[in-house]
């Protein structure tokens, strides 16, 4: 049994979906679950919609319409026949946002969030299943939201996953004797029966959830580059493939800040032993990258790239000592705010960190620290971490570089740097 998870790009337009649909006939034959993402960059505009939604702007239809126009536009590329029951499920999903969309805001941001940003997926889901089927292939489409269950934590909902197992065990590996089965990424519900998301990028998650719920053999994550890589090729003129890569060094990797995986999606996988396979939905005749456990190493240095960083540094206003009840309480602060931390270090009397610039939230999350502490911040810092570095890899990062912080172990360092 196998699970392939297709991303945005994998299905950005009517030819993509055509050769995702061709990837999947080739192992129609086997038990397979596809999962699959919002086409392209929908995501982000649906985000745009429930921005403009809560904060009543008047645009937020005029932006749904263009999501709207979009899809349309797929769906005429790939279906002869306009009258098709695929049109009118793509444009019933939409009624569903504009019946939000009609009502004043009531309600959370983060929860108005998922209802609306969740049809991304919903409608890619449909559109694949519904051009599969046409192509002949055996296929059923199923809802992820009657069986990833989660709790309420909106926009990065937490899978119960006693609840989720028994679900998928009891209902799918009948069908999947006589289906292919296409859900969606991303998503899942309460016990409310509300539509949760579970952070963004989560549909590789998604992927893990299904695949180690059913015991798959493995899980394919079909991509638009050729494996994981040892850097992202924006940073880099040069970089080479990783044939290889134990579950350690890819749940390291995704930690720092490696995009190629979602960073909750390894551990479902090395639980149940399930090999992990990145590969190119541009050349799927090519291995990619197989991560499975393993003791081997990487075989070369890899470099993850992370701007708009900014720099904290906190301290207690009476310099008493940085301990439990300190560390604790900003901990605390920091999650509630839904603040990530990049890289931190901590003294006797001090406590930093490294964060994404997201905005409005780090400017709450300044004033509650600055009740407490003393608090300085630098801005337009970029974070370079290098995993299995020696000094030569550290050297070629730092042209025109300053370091502000850098933090060292036997396997990764991470510096913080300015431009000069």
């Amino acid at each position: 049994m196998q699970v392939f998870k297709f991303g945005g790009a994998s299905v950005k337009d009517a030819e993509s979906i055509k050769n995702v649909a061709h990837i999947m006939a080739n192992y129609k034959k086997d038990e397979l679950l596809v999962v699959v993402s919002a086409m392209g960059k929908t995501t982000d505009r649906l985000s745009e919609v429930a921005q403009h939604y809560v904060e009543q702007t008047g645009q937020a239809f005029t932006y749904l319409e263009e999501v709207k126009a979009w899809h349309q536009d797929i769906l005429a590329n790939l279906f002869d026949d306009a009258t098709d029951p695929i049109f009118d499920e793509i444009a019933n999903c939409f009624v569903e946002v504009e019946w939000v969309l009609e009502e004043e805001p009531q309600d959370a941001f983060d929860y108005l969030y998922d209802q609306i940003v969740s049809t991304g997926e919903m409608v890619s889901s449909k559109i694949l299943a519904a051009y599969a089927k046409h192509s002949g292939m055996p296929v059923k489409w199923i809802d992820a939201r009657d069986y990833v269950l989660t709790d309420n934590t909106y926009r990065e909902a937490v899978v119960d996953w006693e609840k989720t197992e028994e679900k998928i065990r009891r209902d799918l590996p009948a069908i999947l004797d006589d289906f292919v089965l296409v859900t969606q990424g991303f998503i899942g519900s309460t016990s409310e029966n509300f539509t949760t998301t579970l952070g963004r990028e989560g549909s590789d998650y998604s992927a893990a959830i299904f695949a180690s719920c059913l015991n798959a053999e493995d899980i394919t994550i079909w991509k638009d580059v050729p494996g994981v890589l040892n850097a992202d090729p924006k940073w880099f003129d040069h970089t080479e493939l990783i044939s290889e890569l134990s579950y350690t060094d890819a749940i390291e990797l995704t930690y720092y800040g490696a995009t190629v995986i979602h960073p909750k999606t390894i551990k479902p996988l090395q639980n149940k032993k399930i090999a992990l396979n990145v590969r190119s939905f541009l050349n799927p005749a090519a291995s990619g990258t197989f991560i499975r456990s393993t003791n081997q190493g990487l075989p070369i240095p890899s470099f993850i790239f992370k701007v708009n960083q900014v720099f904290v540094n906190i301290q207690p206003r009476d310099f008493s000592f940085i301990v439990e009840d300190n560390l604790s309480h900003i901990f605390n602060l920091f999650h509630s705010n839904r603040i990530k931390i990049n890289m931190m270090h901590n003294s006797a009397i001090s406590f930093c960190v490294a964060i994404d610039d997201t905005g409005k939230n780090i400017d709450t999350l300044l004033e509650e620290l600055e009740k407490r502490y003393k608090v300085s911040v630098e801005k337009g810092l970029e974070l370079i971490t290098i995993r299995y570095f020696n000094q030569e890899t550290i050297d070629r990062v730092l042209v025109n570089k300053q370091i502000i912080r850098e933090l060292k172990d036997s396997y990764t360092c991470q510096l913080l740097v300015k431009k000069i």
